[in-house]
This record gives C-alpha cells, sequence and structure tokens, in this order.
C-alpha cells in the first residue's frame, strides 16, 4: 500500500495521516517527531564531531610536554638562550652592512670603503669566540637529545651546561671591551648618513644591555625543573612559532595563526558589510522591481562561486593588481601603501569579503522584511523622507537581525580554507601591528590554512598530527562561539527593541 501512495494513489496528507495512526500519532504529533528527531540528529552530529577531535587530539599536550622535558634536559633550552645573543649580533652586522652598502651608493671613495670593511671584520672577530661556544654546546645537546629519545641512558648531567656559565660571561667580556674600542673608532660616513650612523652606535648598546640579560638568565637556568602541564599548554596557546619537522626543537603556537585568521576576518568584515548591508537596504527599501529582479540574483550568485576558484582569481590577478595600485605615486599618502607582497592578509580579506557579501546580504534583508509595515507606514504619514524612514525607523527595528548577520559573516570567513591557503602568503609569524593600517599588506597564515596545509604531509600518531587536530578542535569552538554569540545577542536586542 505504501508504494502505492508513493505512485501518487494516495495524496501526501492523507498518507502522513495513515502513517501516524498506524503509529498512534496525530499529524501535529508526528510533526513534533519528525523534527525532533532532526535536531537530536544535528546534535549527535556535533557530538560526534567534538568527541572524534577529542579523541586524536587529546594526547597532543602530553607528547608535547615530553618534548618540552627533553628539550629541557638536552640542554637545548641553555643554548637557546646564549642564541639570543647570535641572533641580536647578526641583526647589527646586517645593520652595519646596510649602511656599508649605502655609503658605496653614495660614492662614499674607496678609503670609506676599505674602513667600514676593516671594522666589519673586526666586529666579527670580537664575536668569534661566543660563536665557537654556541657550536660546541650545540653539538654536546644534540648528542644528549639524541640519547634521552633512544632511552639508552640520560645523556649525563645537566649540570654540564651550567658549569660554563663563568665562561661565557668572561667570552662576553672581552667581546663587549672590543666592541667599545671598536665604537670609539669608527670609520667616517657621508653626512646624509651620519643619522644612521648614529642609529647604529644606539644598537651596539642596546646589545651590549641585552648580554647582561642572557648572563643571567643562563646563570638561573635550571635543568633539572619540572616541566608542568601549564607550561606545555601556555606554550600551545601563546607561543609565537609552528615549527615543525626540525632537527633542534619543534614548537606548535597558535598565536601566530590566530592573529593572522582574525585579522584576514576582519579585513574581509570591512568590506562586506558596507557592501552587503547597503545592498539590501536599497534592494529591500529602495529599488523597483524590475531592479529587484536583476541585482537580489546576482549578488547571491557570488555564494555559488567555488572558493578555490576565487582562490586562483587572487594568485592570477588581484593580488597584482592591489600591489601594482599600491606602488602608484598619486596613491603613497595611503597608510600602509606601497606594499611588496602579492600575496598577503589584504588579497585574501578582498576575496572573503566577495564571499561574506551574499550571506551578510541576504539575512540582513530577511531581517528588513520582518520589520512590520505598519512603523514605516506611521513614519511617512508623520512626514518623514522614505530616507529618514529607514534610517531611523526600519534599520534601528531591524538592528538585531544586521547585527547577527554580521557575526554569522564572520563565522563564515573564519572557516574558509582555500582562499587563504592559496592567497594569504602562508607565513607563520604574528602580523606587525606597529605597522598600523599596513599590517594588511603583511602575508599571513590561518588557523585553517595550517590544518590544509600539513595535513597530507604529517605521521599519523605523531605529535605534529595531533597538534592539527587542536588546531581543529579550536577552530570547532571559536566557528561555535561566533554563532552563539550571534543568535543571543540577537534575541537580547529583540527583546529590547520590543521593550521599547
Amino acid at each position: 500500500m505504501s508504494f502505492l501512495f508513493f505512485k501518487g494513489r494516495k495524496s501526501a496528507g492523507a498518507f502522513q495521516a495513515r502513517r501516524g495512526r498506524l503509529l498512534g500519532l496525530s499529524m501535529d504529533e508526528g510533526m513534533r517527531v519528525f523534527f525532533r528527531g532532526n535536531a537530536f540528529v544535528a546534535f549527535v552530529v556535533l557530538g560526534l564531531i567534538v568527541v572524534f577531535l577529542f579523541r586524536e587530539g587529546h594526547e597532543f599536550f602530553g607528547q608535547y610536554r615530553e618534548s618540552l622535558v627533553v628539550y629541557r634536559q638536552a640542554g637545548l633550552e641553555f643554548v637557546d638562550v646564549l642564541k639570543r645573543e647570535e641572533r641580536g649580533f647578526a641583526a647589527l652586522g646586517r645593520q652595519w652592512d646596510a649602511l656599508r652598502v649605502e655609503t658605496g651608493a653614495r660614492g662614499g671613495g674607496t678609503e670609506k670603503l676599505a674602513a667600514m670593511d676593516a671594522f666589519s671584520d673586526g666586529l666579527y672577530e670580537a664575536f668569534a669566540p661566543v660563536r665557537g661556544l654556541i657550536a660546541e654546546l650545540g653539538e654536546t645537546a644534540m648528542e644528549r637529545k639524541a640519547i634521552l629519545l633512544a632511552g639508552t641512558g640520560d645523556g649525563g648531567d645537566w649540570k654540564v651546561f651550567s658549569a660554563r656559565v663563568p665562561q661565557v660571561r668572561t667570552l662576553n667580556e672581552g667581546m663587549r671591551s672590543e666592541l667599545e674600542k671598536l665604537v670609539k673608532k669608527m670609520p667616517e660616513v657621508p653626512r646624509e648618513l651620519e643619522g644612521k650612523l648614529t642609529e647604529f652606535r644606539a644598537g651596539v648598546g642596546t646589545f651590549l644591555g641585552g648580554m647582561r640579560a642572557v648572563e643571567g638568565e643562563l646563570g638561573a637556568w635550571d635543568g633539572g625543573r619540572r616541566v608542568g602541564w601549564w607550561e606545555a599548554w601556555t606554550g600551545f596557546v601563546f607561543g609565537r612559532e609552528w615549527l615543525t619537522a626540525s632537527f633542534w626543537q619543534d614548537w606548535y603556537g597558535l598565536l601566530p595563526l590566530l592573529c593572522g585568521s582574525v585579522l584576514v576576518s576582519c579585513v574581509a568584515l570591512l568590506i562586506a558589510v558596507p557592501l552587503a548591508v547597503g545592498s539590501a537596504v536599497y534592494v529591500n527599501r529602495f529599488a523597483g522591481e524590475r531592479e529587484r529582479t536583476v541585482i537580489k540574483p546576482v549578488i547571491e550568485f557570488f555564494g555559488a562561486v567555488p572558493s578555490v576558484v576565487l582562490g586562483f582569481f587572487g594568485i592570477a590577478v588581484l593580488g597584482t593588481i592591489l600591489r601594482d595600485v599600491s606602488q602608484w605615486e598619486c596613491l603613497a599618502w595611503v597608510p600602509g601603501f606601497p606594499f611588496a607582497e602579492r600575496l598577503n592578509a589584504l588579497t585574501a580579506g578582498c576575496l572573503l569579503g566577495f564571499i561574506a557579501i551574499p550571506i551578510v546580504f541576504t539575512l540582513v534583508e530577511d531581517a528588513l522584511d520582518g520589520v512590520p509595515g505598519a512603523l514605516s507606514e506611521a513614519s511617512l504619514a508623520l512626514g518623514a523622507s522614505r530616507l529618514q524612514t529607514v534610517l531611523r525607523v526600519v534599520i534601528p527595528a531591524a538592528f538585531p537581525g544586521i547585527v547577527s548577520a554580521v557575526l554569522l559573516g564572520f563565522g563564515r570567513v573564519v572557516g574558509e580554507t582555500m582562499v587563504v591557503l592559496l592567497c594569504a602568503g602562508n607565513r607563520i609569524a604574528i602580523p606587525d601591528f606597529t605597522a598600523g593600517v599596513g599590517v594588511v599588506g603583511q602575508p599571513v597564515h590561518t588557523l585553517t590554512g595550517i590544518v590544509a596545509q600539513e595535513m597530507g604531509e604529517v605521521v599519523r600518531g605523531s605529535m605534529h598530527y595531533r597538534a592539527l587536530f587542536v588546531v581543529g578542535l579550536v577552530l570547532f569552538f571559536l566557528s561555535l562561539l561566533i554563532n552563539c554569540a550571534a543568535v543571543r545577542l540577537a534575541r537580547r536586542m529583540s527583546q529590547g527593541v520590543a521593550g521599547r
């Protein structure tokens, strides 16, 4: 009999009524059971996703803690503290080399260049003993790490590193004396570069002060200090590096990925919200029927464009256009212009903005449709113009829905993968926010991009594998939090509007 129903011999309503009677349920009760079942399935799916992510990622913090224990006991931590001196000296060397190049470009003369080369040689000779000690201690630490990972012993006493602190201080004192002598006899540079020469002197002073801090940290270092769970957790959440497959030490820091995701999403919303809200207001309140039938489908069509296609467009067209436009002399006044990178947060943000526009547009238009017509009619009857009615009556009444639409659009762009993977530049570093608006011209990496880029290359069950699942868990809860905030905020603001 059911087969005949499906063939059209009976109406759908009769079939539902008969099915409800067979189950002992009325039509209304049957519909409630049906929709409750759908809601239950949704909760079950969400629960399974969370359980799966937790199952694959829950061992990460234990593995990361063990990695940090080896890092400390092997002496790698001690050597890394000492390497801060090496990085500081390398920055000084780059600063001096740039000054030397500029001097040559300005016709500094053979004698000045020779004097600057001799000064550069003196710099590197002063640091050579410390560099040799770093290399020696690095080899010792790597040998201890290999022994600890193999489980064939404890690698020896970690105090072998602490015993070298007096030697570090002696070498630093010698280097400090040599640098002070060199600075007193610095070669001359062209007059227009004297300001940069002063900056170099200040950099030398900063470097010497940093040496004192390194010595104090090395003196307080304790290779036997316990690595707690909290240290592993904070190292992941607030870590500033994401470095994998390193022979020295792997680092899993969430902060650069989170900053990249938020930066790209904010750029996308700055582009999408004005365009989407303005378009929705125009289509809903000002456009004629013929305009509405053209504009609305065109805007909603953007939602059907695959994100990978937008990513290819960003690589081949948009990134190059934005970079070339930023180098126009007439736009040099724009903050952040010019920028050299073709793939950056701005390129990815523009494309994500196009993805978010259809979502925000549709939801805002629905919110505007929900405003009672009596409000608009009353405003017009009191003598207000159509624009005044929209700005002072319709938009305030629909504001809860508009805010909800913006937050849901934010949740959509945060979870986007292909566009940011192809167009954001994929540089794992915290953006330099001191650049102001120019930060959007810097390459970034995102939470979704790192998972898509690295998941296919990791060994199942490894620390790297589980770290990516923890990133996925963070992304899942971030999107869930944004969506819940959108719903709650819209409900609270709706109650506030109704109360007024």
